[in-house]
């Protein structure tokens, strides 16, 4: 990149998408068509550091964690007890994102546990800025009835062109998170969420 440019790396997003490609076309004259193809090629941009500082995340979910629940209303509200942690909620795009959930107690029904990963796409016009929330992938780590105070492990692979290293950028920003979703058999859900921080290592 020029001097004063900062080179991104390849990323398919729904609003945002970095691209490059190399365009070849051959000229055949006045009476043929130019032959004309495109093709293009990933772009993976490492930091220099080849250490990633970890910033584990404990969690607990309970009734009285819940956040658009009133406290006068948490009678309604079945009684339950996760705890876990993720190792590091920043993260080498490279690795997988790993942890461990708990279900201590739960007197509700549970009809699985998911982990989402969601991308946050933001776009700067003068005076406004908009901003999409959008799933990635989603995978399913229980089914059915959890056995409790049993480890379940948390682990998921960064899936490549649709993610890429956090980026502040003048006029966009693409950003991640990590949804830990707990639904009910009776349809409600729990979600908790933890912002990530991606980046790519310097590899040897």
């Amino acid at each position: 990149p020029l001097d004063d440019k900062q080179l991104y790396e390849t990323y398919h997003g729904v609003f945002i998408s970095v691209q490059y490609c190399i365009t070849a076309e051959v000229k055949r004259g006045v009476l043929s068509r130019n032959i004309k193809r495109q093709l293009e090629f990933v772009i993976e941009v490492p930091e220099a550091s080849r250490k990633l500082a970890l910033q584990p995340s404990q969690f607990r979910i309970v009734p009285e964690s819940l956040e658009n629940v009133k406290k006068s209303s948490l009678h309604k509200v079945p009684t339950f007890k996760f705890v876990g942690q993720l190792d590091s909620t920043s993260c080498d795009i490279a690795s997988p994102l790993t942890g461990e959930l708990v279900v201590e107690h739960c007197s509700a029904s549970i009809k699985s546990i998911e982990l989402q990963l969601v991308r946050i796409e933001s776009s700067s016009a003068t005076d406004s800025v908009a901003r999409e929330a959008t799933e990635i992938q989603n995978i399913q780590i229980a089914d059915g009835a959890v056995c409790r105070g049993w480890p379940i492990p948390l682990y998921m692979v960064f899936p490549r062109l649709f993610t890429c290293p956090t980026v502040h950028g003048p006029q966009f920003k693409i950003e991640f998170e990590l949804n830990l979703v707990i639904l009910f058999t009776d349809g409600h859900l729990l979600t908790e969420k933890f912002p990530l921080k991606l980046c790519r290592l310097a590899t040897a």
